[in-house]
């Protein structure tokens, strides 16, 4: 009998990951998902919008719960398929009034966050001697962007991160790819003002924001068989917002 395929998503209670969440359950995956939430509400509308789905509340740039959440992982499932990392935070501000703990604070969730979800499912996968890895980046690791110095950075790590995860772990038939979106209808960006909305929706040549779905659509083929002689690529969904 052939074993149930088991994704991870972190950052998986709302946004980008919880329509990453509720496609790979859809495709027949056992997702455990984690988040930081206060409010354990979006956790548990992202299970019931995944049927079979768990999510665990865990700080990503805490290298002892990750650890935890994959030990977890493995004596429920005994394997992890597919890992996506999307678990991200901003703190935006001018650069020369930053301050250095929203600095630190990005850093840590959004960069070091990925690195020790790497550590822990890279053993698992190596065992395995299979496994795809997704990094969520973004346009702005690509450009950069004014008043975002801190989520430009991580976003950029990311991207480094993902070229070098990829050159080290490809020998263990191991595949680590990002998906870098541009403006996506989020949480995050629907706080921002009209002005500002317009501003991204003006330079993006497709005229609109993005959808989360969309974005779960380019995660899916990279985490996919489909993809399987991909790995180190760094897949832009940003409707031509960069080029």
């Amino acid at each position: 009998m052939e074993e149930t395929p088991t994704a991870v998503v972190s950052g998986g209670s709302r946004g980008i990951g919880r329509a990453i969440v509720i496609r790979l359950a859809s495709q027949g995956y056992r997702v455990f998902f984690n988040h930081f939430d206060p409010d354990d509400g979006f956790c548990r509308q992202t299970e019931e919008a995944a049927p079979g789905s768990r999510g665990f509340r865990v700080n990503v740039a805490d290298s002892a719960k990750v650890a935890e959440f994959f030990d977890t992982v493995v004596k429920e499932a005994g394997r992890c398929d597919v890992c996506v990392n999307n678990a991200g935070i901003t703190r935006d501000g001018f650069l020369l009034r930053m301050k250095e703990a929203d600095w630190d604070d990005v850093i840590a969730v959004n960069l070091k966050g990925v690195f020790n979800c790497l550590k822990h499912v890279g053993k698992i996968m190596m065992k395995q001697k299979s496994g795809s890895i997704v990094n969520i980046a973004s346009v702005v690791g690509l450009t950069g962007n004014a008043g975002q110095a801190n989520y430009s950075a991580s976003k950029a790590g990311v991207i480094g991160l993902t070229k070098s995860a990829a050159r080290e772990l490809a020998g263990w038939n191991i595949r680590v790819n990002a998906v870098a979106p541009g403006f996506i209808e989020t949480d995050m960006t629907a706080v921002l003002p009209d002005k500002v909305k317009d501003q991204f929706i003006s330079q993006t040549p497709a005229k609109r924001m993005g959808t989360a779905e969309e974005v779960a659509d380019a995660v899916m083929f990279l985490a996919g068989d489909q993809a399987s002689f991909i790995t180190g690529h760094i897949l832009s969904v940003n409707g031509g917002l960069y080029m």
